[in-house]
């Protein structure tokens, strides 16, 4: 049990890291109303989470890579502010595209992850 702990933090520190850094390289290069960074990675955590799940890795590597990695790298509670602080500046066009962008991306980033993962041999 406490390996698998171990596990989910390394993993876990290494994902906010990644998201930290990502983040901040998109914002630096796309600066608009919605929250590109924030998407950008959450989108790719939806493929990647789905290419785990496809290529039907171990429970290490899950804990690894999908819970510990992906569940720091992805960030629900920024998306959450993000859409507080859309709502709150009156930016509904921007508020109603982000939280579209983000829930219909998402579904189809892990979607086309799982199928790809799923057609590997």
């Amino acid at each position: 049990m406490m390996w698998h702990a171990l596990l989910v933090g390394f993993g876990g520190f290494l994902g906010a890291i990644a998201r930290f850094t990502l983040t901040h390289w998109v914002k630096r290069r796309w600066s608009a109303q919605i929250p590109w960074g924030t998407l950008t990675v959450n989108w790719i955590g939806s493929l990647l989470l789905g290419g785990l799940w496809g290529i039907g890795v171990s429970t290490t590597a899950m804990l690894l890579l999908g819970t510990g990695f992906l569940g720091a790298f992805t960030t629900f509670s920024t998306l959450n502010w993000e859409s507080i602080q859309l709502g709150r500046q009156q930016e509904r066009i921007a508020l109603f595209t982000y939280l579209l962008l983000t829930y219909a991306g998402g579904l189809f980033w892990a979607w086309v992850g799982w199928t790809g993962g799923d057609l590997l041999p």
